[in-house]
């Protein structure tokens, strides 16, 4: 089985695939859950891997995905230095991010999932991105779609686009929880199925990996976007 995971308000929502018609649904309170899972891979929307210094535009990997992903590009947000990631609210956040750069702060919504990028980071090793990459949904979407889509995903019409995508690749999003039974909203679902579709491509050697060669950070972590 592989497994696509995104963010959510109470935790990590993981959707299990087996690449056909059997998928589910369900929420972990800490990332380490999925980790104990038997996964052939796993498919994260989260960076792994921080600069020691944040670079304008972000990591190659957030530049190279923003290029092919097209209109949807602010999707991709700059991961920050990893000094960052100790600031106790924005402010400080923000302020040792800028003494780590050219003066470049974060964004509020970046700042929002730091608890998330500090829970995943304190769990990572180069060894563990064999059976784990970082991905991003609307790249996904995008290389489902063999072209940029035409709807954001937070106006009406962007929903159902992504539903089809899905559909289409051959995702069983009917046999899912729905999103008012099961915790989440629809983003968060969409998002982790996207996911689950690139970590299958991946285990099997079809996937796009941003760049070809990528970046190491100072422990090694390979920085890439993955779909």
């Amino acid at each position: 089985m592989i497994i696509g995971v995104d963010g959510c308000r109470s935790g990590w929502l993981g959707v299990i695939w087996d690449g056909g018609r059997s998928a589910s649904a369900a929420v972990y309170p800490a990332f380490s859950d999925i980790l104990k899972l038997e996964a052939r891979f796993i498919a994260v929307d989260m960076p792994i891997g921080f600069p020691e210094r944040a670079e304008t535009g972000g990591r190659a990997c957030e530049q190279l995905a923003r290029k092919l992903i097209g209109r949807r590009r602010s999707s991709v947000f700059s991961a920050p230095a990893r000094i960052a990631l100790r600031g106790r609210d924005y402010a400080q956040a923000s302020q040792l991010n800028r003494a780590a750069s050219d003066n470049l702060g974060i964004s509020s919504q970046a700042f929002n999932i730091f608890p998330k990028m500090r829970e995943i980071d304190a769990l990572m090793t180069p060894d563990l991105q064999s059976r784990l990459a970082e991905v991003h949904p609307e790249l996904s979407f995008r290389l489902m779609k063999g072209q940029e889509l035409a709807h954001a995903k937070k106006k009406a019409e962007g929903p159902a686009e992504r539903r089809t995508l899905l559909e289409q690749a051959g995702f069983p999003l009917d046999k899912l929880t729905s999103p008012a039974k099961g915790g989440w909203v629809e983003d968060d679902l969409l998002d982790a199925c996207a996911c689950a579709w690139s970590a299958l491509r991946l285990v099997d050697g079809k996937g796009l990996r941003l760049p070809q060669t990528p970046h190491l950070d100072a422990r090694g972590l390979r920085m890439e976007i993955c779909g």
